[in-house]
């Protein structure tokens, strides 16, 4: 089953996660993909050769192993977010009037993100490998009472990804990858909308929902060369990804039941597209000294491919609902460090500046989001040769955001046409707890 709310939980649910915790440039796509990674802030994701992470951070990389590996681990998130200042109106064209609600904040639950791969060299120049991890995903769930809940009260997103991949290391210096990506995507959207046949009675609001699901395929390349045994980069292209999502869009009322006066509004088949950013990230990795190594990277998203959010009923191509986000594209940088304390032991710490791809006057509150700083810290302990338990923390602070938003709402309503306005002060923090465990064979 599929819905129109899915794409837009696909594009809000994961836009709202963007600040849940290590985030790729802003917007939606996260990146707890590596424990290891995640400990110097993932500065040299493209570059770093340390486990079978690599085949997500830079399919190029797995040459470089010396030695099959599995990876397998993972990071909870811990999102805090205070809001403040809230106000919301409805305006059926006499006038706003004001919503009451509250506005409790910490709409994030906890969510643990997991991820595992493979990496087998089959000679010094020949290497295979393969992952699964979540690219996108996102919880966000207001209280029921929730002032905004006109424009959004709660919304979830997983999407998973498989990924076979294949390197080839022409010599000492150079290394390409491929790998192709199955993505799967599952999504439930909320929103209270007017009750056409009692529009001024907030109480007699609809709960409009939508769960669906969708697939979709995509690639990324990656290219590694090492000029000197102590310099490393690296450079990874991930492609974007299509997906249609087709399904139901279902308005109920406070009994949970569908108005027999207007089922065909109510309760139809719904469809939209989106089209998920390529990305460029690029890395060095630099061997200071036998101990010391140090990282820097930087990333690059083409966000402007995600401008609005549109949903037709595929039986007649009436709209069922727009609304415009007019994302930019976006940066981040990091830079990060590891020290090998002893052969068992690593030190790790790095710093991300994330610039979010969100609008000030297209904001919401499904995404409410904006530039962040991300301070890492991790260790890796090899109690044996074949053996390395990887563990770091990341704290996210945002800066505080201003949601000023308003829509014409439409869907499911024949009559009349509704403004829907909400404000409020936002403060976002998170806290990523990860864990990764290696074994080599």
């Amino acid at each position: 089953m599929k819905n129109k709310f899915n794409r837009l939980t696909l594009a809000a649910a994961v836009a709202a996660a963007a600040f849940t915790g290590q985030v790729h440039a802003g917007g939606y796509q996260i990146n707890e993909q590596s424990v290891s990674g995640q400990g110097y802030g993932h500065a040299g994701r493209s570059s770093n050769v340390n486990d079978a992470t690599i085949v997500f951070g830079n399919p190029a990389g797995m040459s470089f192993l010396d030695r099959a590996q599995v990876s397998v681990g993972g990071t909870y998130l811990n999102v805090n977010t205070d809001i403040k200042n809230a106000e919301a109106s409805r305006d059926f064209g006499a006038g706003p009037v004001p919503i009451e609600g509250s506005s409790d904040g910490d709409i994030v639950p906890g969510t643990f993100v997991p991820f595992a791969f493979y990496a087998h060299p089959v000679n010094e120049r020949l290497a295979f490998g393969f992952g699964v991890y979540a690219p996108f995903g996102s919880k966000t769930d207001y209280e029921d009472g929730f002032i905004g809940r006109n424009l959004g009260n709660y919304t979830e997103l997983t999407v998973m990804s498989a990924q076979p991949t294949v390197s080839y290391r022409f010599n000492e210096q150079w290394s390409i990858g491929a790998g192709v990506t199955y993505n799967r995507v599952d999504g439930e959207l909320h929103r209270q909308v007017a009750n056409p046949f009692n529009p001024v009675d907030p109480a007699a609001d609809l709960d409009a929902r939508i769960e669906g699901d969708d697939e979709g395929w995509g690639y990324n390349l990656g290219v590694m060369f090492q000029p000197v045994p102590e310099t490393t980069l690296g450079l990874t292209y991930r492609s974007k990804v299509s997906y249609t999502l087709t399904g139901d869009y279902r308005a109920t009322d406070p009994a949970g039941l569908v108005n027999a006066i207007a089922p065909e509004r109510l309760e139809r088949d719904a469809k939209l597209d989106l089209t998920t950013p390529e990305t460029v990230s690029f890395s060095v990795t630099q061997q200071m000294t036998d101990r010391l190594k140090l990282m820097a990277g930087a990333s690059w998203s083409r966000w402007s491919r995600f401008d609005q959010i549109r949903v037709v009923d595929p039986n007649n191509g009436e709209e069922i609902t727009e609304e415009p986000q007019s994302y930019s594209n976006a940066w981040a940088y990091s830079l990060g460090g590891e020290y090998q304390l002893n052969p068992q032991l690593a030190l790790r710490a790095g710093i991300t500046l994330d610039f979010t791809p969100t609008q000030d006057a297209k904001r919401s509150a499904r995404i409410p989001s904006d530039d962040r700083r991300i301070f890492s810290i991790g260790a890796g302990w090899s109690p044996t040769e074949d053996l390395t338990l990887d563990f770091a923390y990341s704290y996210l602070t945002e800066r505080g955001t201003q949601v000023d938003y308003d829509r014409l709402d439409h869907e499911a309503l024949p009559v009349p046409t509704v403004t829907s306005a909400y404000s409020a002060d936002y403060k976002n923090e998170a806290h990523g707890f990860g864990a990764q465990l290696t074994y080599r064979f």
